[in-house]
């Protein structure tokens, strides 16, 4: 059977959430502990847990805490080519980064 994954934007927030809340209790720190640790006050790590909404900076604060912080460079990245031999390698030509975009 076809299993389809459609993830929304809020699907995504509370997974991350629980994720979060998981690293944290793996670490053996309370709420208390890793809100003092982080920066980020204490209602808003609450409020991260119950109702996954939080600040991007916030959540870098706690990635850092939680040693995750280098996941988030990979977010959004370009995917580099993949090459199946040195000459199509060398045939390719690498293409400027864009600086703008443009309406359709």
């Amino acid at each position: 059977m076809l299993s389809i994954n459609i993830n929304t934007p809020q699907s995504v927030m509370q997974h991350l959430a629980e994720n979060f809340k998981q690293k944290r209790l793996a670490l053996n720190l309370t709420q208390e502990g890793l809100a003092s640790k982080s920066g980020v006050s204490l209602g808003s790590l609450k409020r991260f847990e119950n109702s996954s909404q939080i600040s991007l900076e916030s959540l870098l604060k706690l990635s850092v805490v939680l040693g995750c912080l280098d996941d988030f460079m990979n977010i959004a990245k370009t995917k580099e080519n993949s090459f199946s031999s040195l000459d199509e390698l060398l045939q390719t030509k690498k293409k400027p980064l864009k600086k703008r975009g443009k309406l359709k």
